[in-house]
């Protein structure tokens, strides 16, 4: 008898404070039931891994990031910004992200991924939230890829909707093309990621703000 071996499914937990943002993610996740989403704090949510909105330097020094580090002590921000020394040189571009031990039994993990360069930038006009999305989606393939089935559910936030200024609508959209595109493909590394979805959102600022872009696995590595 032949015994086919599923990939289990990632539990995604949307959660936050501003009560637009669950509106948009209601919205742009309509066709995704799987996805649970709900208003409230992330640091409640009892999953494998929270995903940080951070800057590039790994400074938890503001919104999401100071809050996390208050609930899982300083020590995080050490872990955050060694990963960082250690794989990218000190700063952490835009589409990449690091994923470290929280030191706690939940999470297990935190996973940082930059939505902007320093600690309070207006975002809106970028790519940064399709990037950093996609780019702490990726983060947990690798971590997967390393020890299998350690991270099996993780909690969001809306990224970039706060200190980055980004309309909670387009927030929510963003965040729906980088989920996709997890689930349709894991690319080999950060660079390979960032040039698939700048080249596909190129022209993202023409399209309306309700429309939702699906983000195509590039179909030469599939």
């Amino acid at each position: 008898m032949t015994v086919d071996h599923v990939k289990p499914r990632l539990r995604v937990v949307l959660r936050d404070v501003n009560a637009k943002v669950v509106q948009a993610w209601r919205s742009a996740f309509a066709d995704t039931p799987e996805v649970e989403i709900a208003k409230g704090s992330i640091i409640n949510q009892h999953v494998d891994a929270w995903v940080s909105p951070t800057n590039s330097r790994g400074r938890m020094d503001g919104g999401v990031d100071a809050v996390i580090k208050r609930h899982l002590g300083a020590g995080i921000q050490l872990r955050v910004q060694r990963a960082i020394r250690d794989q990218f040189g000190g700063s952490l571009p835009i589409g990449s992200a690091v994923c470290v031990p929280s030191g706690a039994t939940s999470p297990k993990f935190l996973i940082s991924t930059p939505t902007m360069t320093e600690s309070a930038e207006n975002v809106r006009e970028t790519l940064n939230v399709a990037l950093a999305c996609a780019a702490a989606f990726q983060a947990i393939h690798m971590q997967n890829e390393r020890e299998p089935g350690s991270i099996g559910s993780v909690a969001l936030v809306g990224m970039g909707a706060a200190t980055g200024r980004v309309p909670a609508q387009v927030c929510a959209n963003l965040m729906w093309a980088g989920y996709t595109l997890f689930n349709d493909y894991s690319f080999r590394d950060y660079d390979d990621l960032r040039e698939t979805v700048c080249e596909q959102l190129a022209d993202i600022e023409a399209r309306p703000e309700q429309e939702r872009v699906r983000i195509t696995a590039p179909a030469s590595r599939r």
